[in-house]
This record gives C-alpha cells, structure tokens and sequence, in this order.
C-alpha cells in the first residue's frame, strides 16, 4: 500500500484471541490487496478492520482506501475516527480534507485543515491538502503562500510547482504561471506532461510572449504527433481548439483526452431510450450558470423552451455568484439541481435519478470539464453543444450540435459525435438584453475623427500573424486606431513594443478598461468594424459587436473555431464579410475603411435585423431546437444508432 508519510506505529499481532485478532487478519488482507491497488478489496478489509477494533492505524488505512475507490463519504466517517484516536497526529486532518475534496468540497476541506492544533507544524501532506483546498474554493491569493511553505519542504515536487502555475493563471499572472509550469515540466509530470504542454503553451499565448509560445506549440504538437492511437492521455484539447488549424490533429487530442477522462468514473448499466408517454425531460449540464459567456448565450433559450412539450433542468455543478443572470437562469427552468459539490459519480449517479432522457452538455473540454459525468452514460442520448468549439472526442457522447457552417456535413470527419444541424447559426443569442445606449467617443477615451477598428479579443487569439495583418492595415490607413481591450499592463506594454517594431505609431494602439455587460455593449458600438482573429474567432463578442450594429470581417477556416463569425454572418445575410483568405481579409477591411456610406448602410441593416432576424429572436431558436432534439429522440426510440442530421426548415 502507498502510505502516507505519518507516525502511526503499524498494530502489532494480539496476543489472545478475539475481536482485535480478527481486526488484525482483516488488516492483513487489506495490506494485500492494497499492495495490488484492489481498493475497493483494501477498503472493505480495512473498515472491517476499524469496525472490531479501534486502532488508528486500521482507520487511517480505510480512510484511504476508501478515497482511492471513490467513496470519500464513508472516508470521512473513518478519517473522523483517527483524529479522535491520535488527536496530535495531522494525518487524520490531512486525510478528511481529501475525502471532503475527492467530492469537491473545498470549503469543508479548508475548515477541517484549519481545525489543526496550532501546537502542530505542518508537515508536506498537510501543506499540499490545504493549498488544493485553498484553490478549489478560488482563493487562489491565499493558496500562493502555501504552495510556497509546501516548496519549501520538497522544492522538487512537480505537482506542486504546476499548481503554483494554476494559482497564478488565475490571478492573471500569466508569466509567474508559465514559469511555474516550465518547471513542473523539467521536474517531470509522467502521464500528465502533455496537458501541461498545453497549458504552458496557452500561459505564453496569452502573455502575448510569441516567440516562448510558437516554441512550446512545436514542442506539444510533436509530443502528440506521437502518441499512439486509442491511448487514454491526458491531454489539452482547448489549447488545439484554439491555437491549432488542422482539425483532425484537434480530433486526436480530444479522443486521448476522453479517453483518459472515461477511466475515471465507473460506467452505470447503460439505458435505452423509451416512450415514457411524457414530456421530453432535457437536462443541461453546466458549471457555468451565473455570469459566464455560455450562460449569456443561452438564458433566453432557457426561457422560452415549450413546457408543453419539453420538461427542462438546469444540472449546476459550478457556483452561484449572486448575479441577475444566475437568477434569470433558476427562474428560466422547471427544476434547478444544485450539484455543486458533487464527484462526478454522484452527478451521473443523480442525472439517472433524474430519469433524464436527453443529456445535453455545455462545457466540452474547458476548466471544470463535466465530460467524465457523461462517460459514465447516465443518460440514453448525449450531446454536446454551445460550450467548446470542437469535438469532444468522446464515444459516450452522441450528437454534436452545430450548423451548416460550423459543422458541414463535409466535415463529419473532424468529429467523433455525429452532427446534428440547426437550420441558422448554432449560437443563440439574447434579445432581452439591452440595446447599446448613446455614448460619444470621448467617453471611451478615443477621438471623434478617428477610424476605430475593433479588436476586443483575448491575448491568446492574437498570434503574430494576425497582429501583422492588423499592423499592415494601420500603415495603410494613417486615421485608423487598433481598438483592443487592457487585459493586462504586460500585454499591453508587448503590443505596444510589437506595433513599433512593425512601423506602427505605439500610441495609435488604444486599449479599454474592461467594464461590465451594458457599459461593454455601449462603447463597442462606437466602433466603425469589428476586426476577427484567427484560427479562433471571436464568439460571444462578434455577436455582441453585430447586436450593437457594428460589422465583422472575418477570415474563415476549416476548423469549428474558425467558421463561428462566418456562421454569424451568413444568418444575418451578410456572407460579403466572410472571407476565404487573407488577402480577401485584408482587402475587405481597406475597402470598407474608405467607404463611409458603406459602413453605414450595414450598420442601418444590422439594426433592421435586430427586430426581424431570427439569430435574435429566442422563442424561434428554441423551437428548432426543440425540433432537432426531437428528431434525435425519435432516431434512438427507434433503435437505431445516431445519424448525421443535416439542418431541415426553422421555426
């Protein structure tokens, strides 16, 4: 058994007969099995072990046993149980915090930690627990100082320099996170190098530190080039979905990392479809419902589902943050199931529960995955949707929702899940939010005269070729200012240094504080063009930048992530802004950079389609979604296996 570093003496064989002899025997038998990683074997044995005789060595064991096969809830019980037997020892602390964390309980992990007899150092189990608990309830500026403790007792654990990263990520800190990463990395990770791979190379990205990131791209991309097919590895998909332009080299990293996902969570007896003579029961799974680009999209869907023919749940694994959007969305459905906390088991476990039959999943590959939920097949139709620009990789998964432009049928083989069109643009939208008010220019920090080509996009978007483009564009029109947001004072020092090296004036590059939904909507339409990235467009910001009534240009690719802005266009009718190279791109922009009446006349068009186009209208794309998961219900009612199902009329 792999035991933890502790003081706990092992129980010496009894001398008579009895209960502690056969607490002992049953000791030994879990030793065995635990040398054999058969825990759910070792858990049995132990706790019969801790049941006949109150040892701590037998509770300590059970209550690790336990966590390793899942059952943290009964760990507790046992983990309880050694702090009462050996009060001064901090692994009975150290092991009811995993077990609170193996179910995703951060709070009560940090609570039971802090329990700790202040007259007890903390030792390197104690350290890494109460870090790990520390971020999992975001409070990563408090986590720092204890990663560092932690380091400073073992300055060569990898994980915990890796982590150190993930706190820094979060902060912002995106340099401080790549350096932490890098070193996990040279350290060794195992299995885990490739996923760290990606977030390392994402790290540089988005610190806009180009040369370090086109670096480790090469590097990721050869380390999965590599891998063998049907290897379960960790691996990062959203890092290819968004950095990457070959689609089918997308598709292998996400099968590697559902693979590994599916092994984490024990499969439940599979079920089929039935008429159960009710309403189509539709569960969306989400760590998003509060203030989050998903949820935005998708509140007035929500509202205006048909309760006569669809009963709906919103399934939350993620926080309530207290917001108007978190509590449009509780008003929005039927049922709203709290599953925060939950290990992945227990949700699949409760979505069966549920009787759901269509499980609809909205966060793909992105942080706090729900995907090994959907491994364990809790519901007889699966599909993903709206969430992570790809495929998910992922046999247990069904359907991938798109359209015809995200998702052509010429492209089924860039996905895993079959695809399933909706007739207009796959990406809802919200026409309850508020149209953009008068603001002037002034307001927004830039002049009147100015030509302002929009860019709000995140640093990651921004390679150097599409900073070169924008920067050619800026030497072509001397009236024009790069419009971007201020993620950071390091990125924006960088692109300021970077336009200069380009012949580009640094000052003509004007960067935005960023504010809230509505202050956000007002100043974007003082726009004149909304300038696309690529391989990943913008999303939820070109359909904000087009509800404000400012056009996109934008350069169209094979991949799911580079045809969103496109799909956007096309539903609006205005394909004359999508374009196939970068030459087009480039002559698009310049052309309508000197055509005043031009920009005019689609802003007056994008206006006009704000009330009569049906990319805006919620009740209409909630039925042809109704409509396209009702012909996904009939297929598996039928028995038959999920087809492809191309886009059919529209409500």
């Amino acid at each position: 058994m792999a035991r933890m570093p502790l003081d706990l003496p092992t129980p010496a064989l009894p001398s008579a007969a009895g209960a502690p002899l056969r607490a002992y025997r049953h000791w030994q038998h879990g030793q065995n099995h635990a040398r054999r990683a058969r825990w759910p074997a070792a858990a049995a044995a132990f706790a019969q072990a801790a049941e006949l005789h109150s040892d701590a060595a037998y509770a300590m064991d059970a209550a690790h046993a336990l966590i390793q096969c899942g059952r943290a809830d009964e760990a507790i019980r046992h983990a309880r149980r050694l702090r009462e037997l050996q009060p001064q020892a901090l692994i009975g602390y150290t092991l009811e915090a995993k077990a609170w964390l193996a179910q995703g309980c951060g709070e009560e992990a940090v609570a039971c930690l802090q329990a700790r007899p202040a007259e007890l150092p903390p030792d390197l189990p104690y350290l890494t627990a109460l870090a790990f608990a520390l971020q999992r309830c975001a409070r990563h500026a408090d986590a720092l100082p204890v990663f560092l403790q932690a380091l400073a007792l073992k300055i060569d654990d990898a994980q915990l320099h890796f982590h150190l990263g993930t706190s820094f990520k979060q902060l912002a800190m995106k340099a401080e996170a790549a350096e932490c990463v890098r070193t996990a990395i040279a350290l060794g990770l195992g299995g885990s190098e490739l996923a760290a791979r990606g977030l390392l190379t994402f790290l540089e990205r988005d610190a806009c530190r180009w040369p370090e990131a086109q670096a480790e791209l090469q590097r990721l991309r050869e380390g999965v080039q590599a891998l063998p097919a049907q290897r379960a590895v960790d691996t990062s998909p959203f890092t290819h979905a968004v950095l990457v332009g070959d689609p089918l080299e997308q598709l292998k990293v996400a099968r590697h990392y559902a693979l590994k996902l599916a092994s984490l969570v024990p499969p439940l007896p599979r079920v089929r479809a039935r008429d159960h003579g009710g309403r189509l029961r539709l569960g969306y799974l989400s760590a998003d419902f509060h203030n989050h680009a998903t949820c935005e999209l998708l509140v007035q869907v929500l509202e205006q589902h048909d309760r006569r023919h669809v009963e709906v749940f919103a399934l939350s694994a993620g926080p309530d943050d207290g917001t108007a959007l978190r509590r449009r969305v509780v008003a929005a459905v039927e049922h709203f199931v709290e599953l925060r906390g939950h290990s992945h088991a227990q949700i699949a476990r409760r979505v069966r529960e549920l009787r759901i039959d269509i499980l609809v999943d909205l966060k793909g590959a992105t942080q706090d995955t729900l995907l090994p939920v959907l491994a364990a097949r809790p519901a007889p139709l699966q599909v993903g949707w709206l969430g992570f620009p790809g495929s998910s990789g992922a046999a247990c998964i069904d359907y991938l929702i798109g359209d015809p432009v995200v998702t052509p049928l010429a492209h089924a083989a860039h996905f895993e899940e079959k695809i399933a069109q909706l007739p207009r643009c796959y990406q809802p939208n919200d026409a309850r939010r508020e149209r953009a008010r008068p603001v002037s220019r002034s307001d927004c920090g830039v002049p009147d005269g100015a030509l302002l080509l929009c860019a709000f996009h995140q640093p990651y978007k921004i390679s150097p070729e599409v900073f070169d483009t924008w920067c050619a564009l800026l030497r072509e029109r001397e009236d024009a200012l790069l419009w971007l947001l201020r993620w950071s004072p390091q990125v924006e020092q960088r692109l300021r240094a970077e336009a200069q090296a380009r012949g580009v004036d640094p000052q003509r590059l004007v960067f935005a504080p960023l504010l809230p939904l509505q202050q956000h909507l007002d100043r974007l339409a003082c726009a004149d063009l909304y300038l696309d990235a690529w391989p990943c467009n913008a999303h939820t910001t070109a359909g904000e930048a087009l509800w404000v009534g400012v056009p996109v240009v934008t350069l169209i690719g094979q991949t799911f992530a580079q045809r969103v802005a496109a799909s956007l266009l096309h539903a609006l009718q205005l394909d004359e802004l999508v374009c196939a190279d970068l030459e087009a791109y480039r002559a698009q922009v310049l052309a309508l950079a000197g055509d005043a009446a031009r920009r005019a006349s689609l802003k007056r068009h994008l206006a006009a389609q704000r009330d009569a186009n049906p990319l805006f209208d919620g009740a209409a794309f909630a039925r042809d979604l109704e409509a396209l998961l009702q012909r996904m219900w009939q297929q598996a009612l039928r028995g038959a296996p999920p087809q492809h199902l191309a886009a059919e009329g529209g409500a």
